[in-house]
């Protein structure tokens, strides 16, 4: 794609947020967007994302690779603020070749982002046994360990896979280091040497992928080049402002791709924030809007099987729930967002009538946000609009004026709800079903 200079960044480039816990169909969103850019960046988040895209019939789970990896023209970068784990990358990077796609010729790691390992894995799995029914439900995939490295400033970066000796050096003292921790913690300790046999392989091939990524985004950025920032999880799990302590460790919206990118404010462009039409969330923590026990649970039952809410990374059933409003809201304040890209809009057909949460009743006192205390919004009631719902398919409709009346009047209830404008809707899980405006 050619350059741009001369082009202000808000006209080139597109920040995508996911404005829920998560699971909001960011990965069909980008997939969509990445055929108009040069640059796809990861900001943080690990090989707990799953972004699925659907292309020709024909599913994809991302986790660790940014999705505009499908677009053969788009650069792909991982940047500082992820995780990587060494063996989930490349497995994903073997998994799109089996299907004729190599993309390490488009693909650089940041020097500066810290390595997901063995030991990762088995302190987050015994911290959650530890915690036992007050665990926060992680994917056990080893992140919060990672970024705790991090903070604590013991990690392993991936500009050390440059040195390969001198790295299994360091590897082994932080193995040994970490068997104290999980000795502490009643947990087995780890092999040492097969933990560095196990991960050894998969480092030295991603030394070759490992880059300055900050200044290779610099010199594109004054080459005019247009960039896609790709966020992972959702906002409400920002390590800051979600459901703390059911978040997860990083953070998941404008903060976290500037710290994450290497890359100034100035460079964002547009925000973008997916929402699912209704709500989900995987894990532990409270949930104002969930449809449980006998009065709802079947009808959360009944939306899981219609939207296939099942993790993409673990394979969980998600907690499944009308939407929330307040949350939403909440979301696009803190993040500046300009426009919406509302998903899986057709998995509400057939419903009667659609409750919307626009606000909470707290003690007795109506609230427009989310509360700080986990107690508090563990109380917190959804106080809920009813709209009408629709009964026609909505998997052919390509503009908004041929959406059944419902439907319509669903999506300028929101954006009225919002104030920002719905530039996207979702009606179906192809790349091809989608309204655009």
């Amino acid at each position: 794609m050619s350059s741009n200079t001369g082009h202000p960044a808000s006209t080139l480039n597109k920040v995508v947020l996911g404005l829920q816990w998560g699971d909001e169909g960011k990965g069909k969103v980008i997939d969509l967007l990445a055929g108009q850019t040069d640059m796809v960046v990861r900001c943080q988040g690990g090989a707990n994302a799953g972004h699925t895209v659907v292309v020709g019939g024909k599913k994809t789970v991302l986790h660790l690779l940014p999705s505009g990896v499908l677009h053969s023209g788009a650069r792909c970068i991982i940047g500082n603020g992820v995780v990587v784990d060494p063996l989930a990358l490349c497995a994903e990077i073997d998994e799109l070749a089996l299907h004729g796609s190599d993309p390490t010729s488009r693909l650089a790691v940041s020097d500066r982002a810290h390595l997901v390992l063995p030991c990762h894995k088995a302190l987050d799995a015994a911290n959650e046994t530890r915690k036992g029914d007050a665990k926060v439900g992680t994917t056990l995939r080893g992140i919060g360990p990672a970024y705790a490295d991090k903070v604590a400033r013991t990690g392993i970066r991936c500009g050390e896979l440059r040195d390969l000796p001198a790295f299994t050096s360091h590897l082994r003292s932080h193995l040994i280091g970490v068997n104290g921790l999980l000795a502490a913690l009643g947990a087995p300790a780890v092999d040492v040497e097969g933990a560095i046999d196990q991960v050894l392989p998969a480092c030295r091939r991603v030394a070759g992928l490992v880059a300055d990524t900050a200044s290779e985004l610099h010199q594109a950025a004054a080459a005019g080049k247009r960039f896609l920032f790709e966020g992972a999880q959702g906002v409400l799990l920002d390590i800051d402002y979600g459901t703390y302590p059911f978040v997860t460790s990083s953070n998941t919206g404008v903060g976290g791709v500037i710290c994450g990118s290497g890359l100034s404010h100035k460079q964002l462009g547009e925000v973008i924030g997916v929402v699912k039409a209704y709500s989900t969330r995987v894990g532990a923590g409270p949930f104002p809007v969930e449809l449980t026990g006998a009065a709802h649970g079947a009808k959360g039952d009944d939306i899981r099987r219609r939207g296939a809410e099942f993790g993409a990374t673990t394979g969980r059933p998600r907690r499944c729930g009308w939407l929330d409003l307040v949350a939403v809201r909440f979301a696009c304040r803190l993040n500046g967002v300009d426009s919406i890209a509302l998903t899986k809009l057709d998995i509400l057909t057939g419903e009667p009538e659609l409750p919307v949460c626009v606000a909470y009743e707290l003690d007795g006192a109506r609230i427009d946000t989310i509360p700080s205390r986990i107690e508090d919004l563990a109380r917190a009631k959804p106080v809920y609009e009813m709209l009408p719902g629709w009964s026609s398919p909505l998997g052919a409709c390509r503009t908004r004026e041929s959406l059944p009346t419902g439907a319509r009047t669903y999506v300028e209830f929101l954006e009225r709800q919002l104030s920002v404008p719905i530039r996207w809707i979702g009606t179906g899980p192809g790349r091809e079903e989608i309204i655009e405006r």
